[in-house]
C-alpha cells in the first residue's frame, strides 16, 4: 500500500457517516465530475454516507497523442480485441485506492460498509481493486466499463471478496466503450461465480435518469446487508 493520498472531493450526507463510497472518475474528468449525481438520490433511502471522488493522476495517454490530462492509467490502442490499458498503471492506481479505503478504516468505516464505484476507466480501476482486495467491501458499482487484466483475475483474486456484489451498466449505443465489450466483461464474472448485476440503457457513454435510480436502489441494499 502506498502513503501517498490522493485529492478528493468529499461528500457527507449526515453527521458522521458510516459508510462510503470511493468512486472514480472516467478519463480526462476529474473528482467532481460525478457530484450531481448525489443531488439525484433520496436522501432516505441510504445510511449516512461519505462519497469520496478522488482525482486521478495526470499522465500521458498514448490514444490521445500523449497529451497529459487525469488518467487511471494508460490506454495504448482503441482496438478492443487487443490489450489496451498498461498493467503499471492499472496497478499503481489500485494502490491509490486501496490508501483511501484504508482512510476510511481509520475514520471508522470498516471495509464492510465501503463501497467502490467508477465510471468508465474508473469503473475498471473499481473492478480491479475490489476483486483483489483481502477484506470483505459491501459491493463494486461499475458504469460503462470493462474488467481490465482480466487474465489475471483468476491467480489474483481475493477470496473475501468471491461473493461480494457487483452492479455493472452500460449504454446501449456507447461508442467510447461498446457495451458488447463490458458485456463479455459481465459475462466473465458471471461464470467465475461472482454475484453480478447488468443493466443496460438506451443511450451513449454516460449516465441516465433510470441508471441512476436504479443503482441508489442497489446502493441502499447492499449498504444494508
Amino acid at each position: 500500500m502506498t502513503d501517498t493520498l490522493l485529492p478528493a472531493v468529499e461528500i457527507e450526507t449526515g453527521p458522521s457517516p458510516t459508510h462510503a463510497v470511493i468512486w472514480m472518475h472516467g478519463l480526462g474528468a476529474d473528482g467532481h465530475d460525478f457530484e450531481p449525481v448525489i443531488d439525484e438520490f433520496e436522501a432516505d433511502r441510504l445510511p449516512f454516507t461519505r462519497f469520496v471522488f478522488p482525482h486521478a493522476p495526470s499522465r500521458p495517454v498514448t490514444i490521445n497523442g500523449g497529451y497529459v490530462m487525469r488518467a487511471w492509467y494508460d490506454i495504448v490502442s482503441s482496438d478492443f480485441s487487443t490489450r489496451r490499458e498498461d498493467p503499471v498503471g492499472v496497478r499503481e492506481s489500485a494502490a491509490l485506492i486501496e490508501a483511501l479505503i484504508a482512510r476510511e478504516n481509520a475514520r471508522g468505516i470498516p471495509d464492510s460498509r465501503i463501497v467502490l464505484a467508477g465510471f468508465s476507466q474508473g469503473g475498471a480501476i473499481a473492478l480491479h481493486t475490489a476483486l483483489r482486495h483481502p477484506k470483505r467491501l459491501a459491493g463494486v458499482l461499475a458504469l460503462s466499463t470493462y474488467l481490465p487484466l482480466a487474465d489475471t483475475l483468476a491467480d489474483e483474486a481475493a477470496p473475501a471478496n468471491a461473493k461480494t456484489p457487483i452492479f455493472m451498466a452500460h449504454g446501449l449505443e456507447d461508442p467510447v466503450i461498446p457495451c458488447d465489450f463490458g458485456k463479455a466483461s459481465a459475462d466473465l464474472l458471471k461464470a467465475a461465480g461472482y454475484p453480478l448485476e447488468w443493466r443496460s440503457y438506451p443511450m451513449d457513454h454516460s449516465l441516465c435518469l433510470e441508471e441512476v435510480q436504479d443503482l441508489e436502489l442497489w446502493l441502499a441494499h447492499v449498504m444494508s446487508r
